[in-house]
């Protein structure tokens, strides 16, 4: 009985001695340990919907096609998104792009002959003279309606002075907007060389998106006619009309159509870039290399119908996760409240909006907060943490559409006088003393055996001597 009280006394010191060093790192939840394939990042949200099986999807006729959310930011449909082609005339909306930021739609322009001498016979231009006073507005109409070639170089030189020093401000603005497989060297598409204008259907789509941010730019080119005013050379009024079939046809016209271009060059065939907006939403449709004319019109259509059937474009409403937010911060105070530590500062940040299938939005959502990265040294005084909010659906499709910025700190920031320094010694002492500790512990332990042992030898001494006396 001795015996058994002893190792019990014993056992229950070496948990104490034990619990001087706890685990350092505290894991708050593991829930998502195992994240599966279909947990899809922020960026990886731009993209992810080329992945869908999408039934009765439109497949326009072209080397390659985009049609691009501009809410979200998302690719919803697409082919060859990223290969270089020659845009032809779509080319313009680069150059309107550049004169709406840094001209005024008022300012005057005087023509020489930089302006018109080089353009390939039988192109498209306005018949400007030298010396002739024109507006930048009615040179935008021209080179938007028309693909007047000399409206375009008049623009062009009247803001870099050359036609080359203008295609460096075409790439660098190019650049900023994020597009990385575009190389411009002819402000209005075509060239007498080899060399031509580069692009891509993702290229062209951030530019033209770009352009719809300006409403002169969704004016003109929605504009079915532009009646330039007689200049100081030319006595007559000229009537600009809108070439672009969404405009100037029945059959094309389309509802939600707010801007575009279209082009053709030899060895590049049919181009066009179009955008639409429905109830707010905005669509950019980009196809480049159609083989004719309509199908680019007709496969336009067919591509803004679908996109706004099939996908829907989800805002992000921070108010619906705040029920996971307060639950996570008691969580992860709860976990830390035997230690220093507690939630200091915690703060979220959303995207404004993702995309996704109409189909899934049907099936309805939860939100979350995945825990399963938040590893907590419960010995620093001060951590961060970048924590993934979640949106899953009913088919375990799950976007992250934000990030919980959380701050740990001590409880109480209060300076001690004199602090303990904390060093590698200040480790080992306390190591040293609790297996000091320890041996103390057993050192006992053996001592106890050994007055148990006597005590059992002195009790069979004694029962032997009273056994010998009854005999």
């Amino acid at each position: 009985m001795f015996m058994k009280k002893a190792l019990v006394t014993i056992l229950a010191s070496v948990i104490a001695a034990v619990a001087l060093f706890p685990a350092t790192v505290l894991a708050v939840n593991d829930q998502f340990d195992d994240p599966e394939d279909n947990v899809i990042s922020q960026n990886e949200s731009k993209e992810d919907l080329l992945n869908e099986d999408l039934p009765d999807a439109p497949d326009p006729v072209g080397t390659s096609f985009i049609l691009y959310d501009a809410q979200s930011g998302s690719v919803l449909m697409g082919r060859n998104l990223d290969q270089q082609i020659n845009p032809a005339t779509c080319t313009i909306i680069m150059t309107v792009l550049l004169a709406l930021e840094n001209l005024d739609l008022d300012d005057t322009i005087t023509i020489d002959q930089s302006m018109y001498i080089g353009i390939p016979e039988g192109l498209e231009t306005l018949g400007l003279s030298e010396g002739e006073d024109v507006t930048v507005k009615d040179m935008i109409y021209g080179a938007l309606l028309e693909s007047a070639n000399d409206a375009c170089l008049a623009l062009a030189i009247k803001m870099a002075g050359t036609e080359a020093a203008f295609a460096e401000m075409m790439n660098e603005r190019a650049s900023e907007l994020g597009c990385t497989n575009t190389s411009f060297i002819s402000c209005y598409g075509i060239t007498n060389g080899d060399a031509t204008n580069t692009s891509t259907a993702r290229d062209m789509a951030l530019i033209l998106n770009e352009c719809c941010e300006h409403q002169d730019f969704k004016d003109i080119a929605t504009s079915f006619q532009h009646t330039m005013q007689p200049t100081n050379l030319y006595p007559d009024s000229r009537t600009i009309s809108n070439a672009n079939r969404f405009i100037s046809t029945q059959e094309y016209s389309y509802d939600y159509y707010i801007g575009g271009k279209t082009g053709f060059a030899e060895g590049a065939g049919y181009t066009q870039v179009a955008a639409a907006d429905k109830n707010g939403r905005r669509l950019i449709s980009v196809i480049l290399g159609a083989t004719n004319n309509e199908t680019r019109y007709s496969d336009t259509i067919a591509l803004f119908d679908y996109g706004y059937s099939a996908f829907s474009t989800v805002m992000v409403e921070p108010s619906e996760f705040t029920p996971v937010y307060n639950d996570t911060i008691n969580q992860i105070n709860g976990a830390l409240l035997d230690t220093k530590l507690h939630v200091m500062s915690a703060e979220m940040e959303f995207s404004n909006y993702f995309s996704t299938t109409a189909y899934r939005t049907i099936g309805g959502s939860t939100n979350s907060v995945d825990l399963s990265g938040v590893m907590i040294d419960v010995n620093a005084d001060e951590q961060n943490f970048e924590i993934p909010i979640l949106k899953t659906y009913s088919d375990g499709k799950t976007y992250i559409v934000g990030v919980l910025h959380l701050e740990i700190a001590v409880k109480d920031k209060v300076v001690n006088v004199n602090p303990e320094k904390k060093t590698v010694w200040t480790g080992l002492k306390n190591m040293l003393l609790t297996i000091a500790g320890i041996l103390v512990l057993a050192l006992i332990l053996l001592f106890a055996l050994i007055i148990f042992r006597r005590h059992r030898i002195r009790r069979y001494d004694d029962e032997f001597r009273n056994k010998n006396k009854m005999l």
